[in-house]
């Protein structure tokens, strides 16, 4: 009886238990699968670019660093090649980036982001950190910002001499930091400042003079007009994405309300209670999550804070993988 039985417990399938369309497939055993089977023209924006080290190709080197081991969280570095170039000793300030991907999909290697940020390393003469947190529904909410923060808190250790990288170490001004991240990374934005600016003496002498939120995840339970009228986006964002995502990356319980999506909602500690540097906040036209993204806006100015918004017309969410990423 009992050899039976571990045979039959052997032979049981694992089953499909929820999926998002393309992207990711959840198993009854907690296994996770992220191969792309949608449309081809995707593809190229999410295939991996090995990191050049100490080649420059297209004026950028980059490079990996481990940042937490144990949670496999690593770093990929952008340096622009004009460090090599320069009369003077100036250093550069740093882009601390924050990746998109509904908190459950999406790496810091994509060609969609290589593509982006090298070209924007070499327009800005800035030095790129582009932070590769833990993934959900593996590891839900609130890891990927304890992952965004702790690497922020590396970067200060690397400012005050406790830690070495030779980039950085060489080249990175931390008194010159914005944090910068693309769709569910302009949530991590807003969620890693409120923490940076909490503890700014512990983390000097780097210091965070901005933050930029481009097409950020915000949402409520309560469907937004936008989110209702607008047509779906496309493979990189439908309405479907959006809720399973979410709700494979909340915390388990939680709605829409809850404050890493909904920030100036209800459930958030309220933000005129909160510091923060300044913002840049980009919206596009026709982004499911539009209404939402201005509703963030007005709540952050309402309560005092400098918010600057740049509305791209004709345009969808996260455009700009699109674009660059070609």
């Amino acid at each position: 009886m009992r050899s039976c039985t571990l045979r039959m417990s052997s032979q049981v399938e694992k089953k499909l238990v929820d999926e998002v369309s393309g992207w990711l497939k959840l198993f009854s055993d907690g296994s996770v699968e992220r191969t792309w089977t949608g449309a081809d023209e995707v593809k190229p924006l999410i295939t991996a670019v090995p990191p050049s080290n100490d080649t420059f190709i297209d004026g950028v080197a980059t490079k990996h660093v481990a940042v937490d081991e144990e949670n496999g969280v690593w770093i990929r570095i952008y340096l622009p090649r004009t460090v090599q170039n320069r009369e003077t000793h100036n250093k550069l300030g740093v882009a601390i980036h924050f990746k998109g991907g509904g908190f459950c999909v999406s790496h810091a290697d994509w060609q969609m982001y290589n593509h982006i940020y090298s070209r924007f390393v070499t327009a800005s003469n800035v030095i790129c950190v582009s932070v590769d947190y833990r993934l959900a529904p593996e590891h839900r909410l609130p890891a990927a910002i304890d992952d965004c923060f702790a690497a922020v808190a590396w970067l200060g250790k690397i400012a005050r001499g406790e830690k070495e990288e030779s980039w950085l170490t060489q080249h990175a001004d931390f008194d010159r930091c914005v944090l910068i991240g693309d769709s569910a990374g302009g949530n991590l934005v807003h969620q890693v400042a409120v923490r940076a600016v909490a503890c700014e003496e512990e983390l000097r002498p780097l210091c965070l003079r901005g933050c930029v939120a481009l097409h950020p995840g915000f949402v409520r339970s309560e469907r937004s007009k936008s989110e209702l009228e607008v047509s779906p986006d496309s493979a990189l964002l439908t309405l479907e994405m959006v809720d399973k995502f979410l709700g494979l990356g909340l915390p388990v319980g939680s709605t829409k309300d809850h404050p890493i999506t909904n920030p100036m909602g209800a459930q958030s500690q309220p933000l005129d209670k909160v510091k923060f540097p300044p913002f840049l906040v980009g919206v596009a036209e026709r982004d499911l999550m539009r209404d939402t993204q201005m509703e963030y806006c007005e709540a952050m100015r309402s309560a005092g804070h400098e918010v600057e918004i740049v509305v791209s017309e004709k345009v969808i969410h996260r455009f700009i993988s699109r674009c660059f990423a070609r």
